[in-house]
């Protein structure tokens, strides 16, 4: 989203169908991103919004009153959020395999608002898989890439030896492009995600309570993998409403609910883009054995611009 133009604001609150390969129609409306011409794999859902519309929440962008404070018409939808409803047709084009040994790379490039109608297509042919979502009016809102085995990007990804979980302390520090610790690790930090954070999980913010996200042998959702991140900053940083832009996830073993898991990383830039403040790090999810079962790369949009 980072292409959208924000307000200004004085805001300072700290059914997956299986088809053969199709052609696009081409009256169909477009944006200005071309929509997929062939692809396998389509889904349709309806946006929700998967939390509470307040301004005291988290990250208040997905709250009405902040949002429109931006310039958008309503809450955003979290973009992690509509990456999660993408898992069961990137599974339908490339199998369960996917959840352990492969990848995505995904875009957000325009919102989701709640009650958007967003059709969800994985292209066909060899991998890797391209993948969109595209809502009502035709507008590309998502759009990346999906494929099996280590990703082409795997080895930018840094490590972090920083994997014992700390509490967070009572005063975090302000994140400015000042203040970001380039190159450093950030206090890691642990999530519990028993069976019962997994049922809580698929049916409230995915709307899929079915296999393989709830039941004996829970898989831990990817949506929940790619939502690490931003907890994995706030655990160190203070910072305000912000706009998530880019997920990067290699999927490295199974990962199962039922367990704590560690989530570590490290900060590795700050910049400035068009008005926007960006930050950019890398996380690792280790399972209780200390295995790591993902790393990722998270680029998102910390002090977004405003409008002149």
């Amino acid at each position: 989203w980072t292409s959208l133009a924000l307000a200004r604001t004085n805001w300072t609150k700290s059914t997956c169908q299986t088809h053969e390969p199709r052609r696009v129609d081409k009256m169909r409306p477009m944006s200005t991103i071309p929509r997929l011409a062939d692809w396998a794999v389509e889904r349709r859902f309806e946006a929700f919004l998967d939390g509470v519309d307040s301004p005291d929440i988290s990250n208040p962008i997905h709250s009405t009153e902040v949002a429109q404070a931006f310039g958008f018409k309503a809450a955003l939808v979290g973009g992690v959020t509509v990456w999660g409803w993408c898992a069961r047709a990137v599974i339908e084009a490339l199998g369960e395999r996917w959840l352990e040994d492969g990848w995505a790379d995904v875009h957000f490039r325009q919102p989701v608002y709640p009650g958007d109608s967003l059709t969800i297509r994985v292209a066909s042919g060899a991998q890797p898989r391209a993948f969109e979502v595209a809502n009502q009016e035709g507008e590309v809102c998502l759009r990346g890439q999906a494929g099996l085995g280590n990703a082409p990007w795997l080895g930018e990804l840094t490590d972090s030896r920083w994997r014992t979980a700390e509490p967070a302390p009572t005063e975090l520090p302000a994140l400015t492009l000042e203040s970001a610790p380039a190159g450093s690790e950030l206090r890691p930090m642990a999530v519990p995600y028993q069976l019962t954070d997994a049922t809580t999980y698929a049916s409230e913010k995915q709307r899929d309570a079915a296999p393989p996200w709830v039941g004996p042998g829970a898989r831990i959702h990817p949506g929940w993998i790619a939502t690490r991140m931003t907890p994995l900053l706030k655990h160190s940083f203070a910072y305000g409403p912000s706009i998530h832009t880019r997920t990067q996830v290699q999927h490295l073993a199974p990962a199962f609910a039922g367990q704590t898991v560690t989530v570590a990383g490290r900060f590795i830039r700050a910049y400035e883009r068009k008005g926007h403040h960006v930050a950019e790090l890398d996380g690792i999810l280790l399972a209780e054995s200390g295995r790591e079962v993902a790393r990722l790369r998270h680029t998102t949009i910390f002090r977004p611009r405003a409008k002149e």
